[in-house]
């Protein structure tokens, strides 16, 4: 499989989602009766969507937010919400700079140490509403911040980082052991990111709950464009979700797979699912959410796969209340609003009761399919947003 890019080196080719579509089933479902609701070491969840461990997208006030509405928030232990016990005042400093101040000004925020006690206020202040808590931290802080996390009585733990795999070779600091991780977390563990069949495979062998699969198709993350890696989402979900049937056929043992990146409209998270995911993680779209902290802002540093300079800010607009970006009504036209109306409907089309079939929907290869006979769309900007 594959082709030559030049004499005695092969390629293998691999898709994104604008390059696939999903095929209608032969018969057809009513979008109220599919099931979305995915399960996380036993633990139900209603709606497989997950808001990304950003600074600009998720603070407490998010996270709770978000789980009342049947989802799942990931909270940066080391972002702003852990350096400054006033967050609020720095999001307002932040919103309120001048564009040629802005990358000064978020050097000197980041520069501010992590308080440690910040990590169980946080934790607490998302329980008290009665939701899940989920954090995440770079390998090289979890053992500390996942001790503590825990004593604070977090639901989820998340280890993320531009590219994870289970041996890391380093004489400047210690690397994180995800088998005696996983062994002493008395919660699930959520580990991330890999593209790969064999890395995927090695990872859960680990002892890890569920795999994060991604690296660089986030909106703001320019891993691909600075370093040169990383693989087309459907592709990785796919070979990603091969790993994991294949480990759960040998072991018994289900880890979930979640497509973290590069979905900004229904249609791509459809397509994530279709490709394999059992759920998603999303940046952007919550991003513009009015009770986004970052007021539709992004900056460097937002997650720890974020490889933007510090200070690099981008606007991305504010459009609609959470609830109408996950449940509707859509007030814009580009598939940006009503994300699990979406993916029902999408589901019901392909004749997916619930998300394991939609797991095994007939995919095409279609390149076109994002522009064939569009012209209106784009004379008259339909489909486009605001």
């Amino acid at each position: 499989m594959g082709m030559y890019v030049g004499r005695g080196r092969k390629a293998r080719r691999c898709y994104g989602f604008d390059e696939i579509a999903l095929v209608p089933g032969e018969v057809t479902i009513n979008p109220n009766e599919v099931e979305i609701a995915w399960e996380l070491k036993g633990q139900k969840y209603e709606a497989p969507i997950i808001a990304a461990a950003m600074d600009g997208v998720v603070d407490t006030k998010f996270a709770v937010a978000m789980g009342k509405l049947g989802g799942l928030a990931c909270l940066n232990l080391e972002g702003i919400q852990t350096r400054y016990r006033n967050p609020d005042k720095i999001y307002e400093r932040i919103a309120g700079a001048p564009n040629e101040s802005t990358t000064l000004l978020l050097q000197a925020i980041y520069q501010k140490e992590i308080e440690e006690d910040l990590i169980g206020l946080r934790i607490e202040e998302i329980k008290k509403a009665g939701v899940p808590a989920v954090v995440s931290s770079i390998p090289q802080k979890a053992d500390r911040y996942g001790e503590i996390a825990q004593e604070a009585g977090v639901d989820i733990f998340v280890v993320q980082s531009t590219v994870t795999t289970p041996e890391h070779i380093s004489s400047e600091y210690k690397s994180l052991d995800f088998k005696k991780f996983c062994k002493k977390m008395r919660v699930p563990v959520i580990v991330g990111n890999s593209v790969t069949y064999k890395t995927s495979l090695a990872l859960m062998e680990t002892g890890i709950d569920a795999l994060l699969v991604g690296i660089g198709p986030g909106a703001a993350c320019t891993t691909r464009s600075v370093l040169g890696i990383g693989i087309p989402q459907v592709t990785a979900t796919a070979d990603s979700r091969a790993a994991r049937d294949h480990f759960f056929v040998k072991t018994g043992k289900y880890v979930p797979i979640i497509t973290d990146g590069g979905m900004s409209t229904g249609g791509d998270i459809c397509k994530a699912f279709a490709s394999g995911a059992d759920a998603v993680m999303v940046g952007s779209a919550f991003a513009k959410a009015k009770e986004a902290p970052g007021r539709g802002y992004h900056w460097g540093m937002a997650t720890p796969h974020t490889n933007l300079p510090r200070g690099t800010r981008i606007y991305v607009g504010t459009t609609g209340m959470l609830e109408q970006i996950l449940y509707g009504p859509a007030e814009m036209d580009d598939g940006s609003q009503n994300l699990v109306g979406a993916l029902r409907t999408s589901m019901g089309c392909v004749g997916a009761r619930n998300i394991k079939e939609m797991q095994n929907t007939e995919i095409i290869i279609a390149p076109a399919i994002v522009s064939e006979g569009k012209i209106f769309q784009k004379v008259q900007r339909v489909g486009m947003g605001k």
